[in-house]
C-alpha cells in the first residue's frame, strides 16, 4: 500500500509511524486520558485496515483523519482533541515564515540569486544584504498574504511572473 506525502511524492505506508504519533499525543494528556500501547498498537492496526480497504494511495491528512475517528471510536475523545491540537499547529509551522532559510543564505554568503542578481551591487556590503533581506521579506508577506492563492499559484508555476512581487507591488 501507499501513502501520498504532502509534497505529493508517494511512499510505502507504514502502520507504525500512526501507532507512533497516537503515543506521541499521550504527552499532552492526562494519565486517565492516555492510551496504552497496545490501545495504540489497535489504533494503528484499524487505521491501516481502512486505508487498504480503499485499494489506492492514501493521503498523509486522509489518514490523520481516519487516526481521529478511530480514537473517538474507541473512547479516547481528549487525546483526539490533543492529536488534532498538534496536526493544527504542525500545519501551521509548515506554512509559517518560510524566509528564514533564504535570509540566513544570504548572511552565509550562500544565495546565488543575490550574488548574481545585479553587477552593479556588492552582495557584501551591509547595505546591499539589508536591501536583499528587505525584499525576501516582502516576497514572502506578499506571496503568503497580499496576492490572490491562484496568482500565486500560477506564479510558482512559471506559468506568469509577478514582477516586482519583492516590492509589494500586487495591483
Amino acid at each position: 500500500m501507499r501513502v501520498i506525502k504532502r509534497d505529493g511524492s508517494e511512499a510505502f505506508f507504514d502502520g507504525e509511524k500512526i501507532k507512533i504519533a497516537v503515543l506521541k499525543a499521550n504527552g499532552d494528556v492526562d494519565a486517565g486520558s492516555r492510551v496504552t500501547e497496545s490501545d495504540a498498537y489497535n489504533i494503528a492496526d484499524n487505521v491501516t485496515k481502512q486505508c487498504e480497504a480503499l485499494e489506492r494511495a492514501v493521503g498523509v491528512e486522509e489518514i490523520q483523519d481516519l487516526v481521529e475517528k478511530e480514537l473517538i471510536r474507541q473512547g479516547f475523545p481528549i487525546l483526539m482533541r490533543a492529536y488534532t491540537t498538534y496536526r493544527w499547529k504542525r500545519a501551521a509551522e509548515r506554512k509559517g515564515n518560510t524566509t528564514d532559510g533564504k535570509i540566513l543564505s544570504l548572511l552565509n554568503r550562500k544565495n546565488e540569486e543575490a550574488i548574481q542578481e545585479n553587477s552593479n551591487k556588492n552582495p557584501i556590503v551591509n547595505s546591499t544584504m539589508r536591501d536583499y533581506m528587505a525584499g525576501e521579506v516582502s516576497r514572502d508577506i506578499a506571496l503568503r498574504y497580499l496576492l490572490p492563492k491562484h496568482i500565486v499559484e500560477l506564479h510558482n508555476e512559471g506559468a506568469i511572473h509577478v514582477h516586482n512581487v519583492n516590492c509589494g507591488l500586487v495591483a
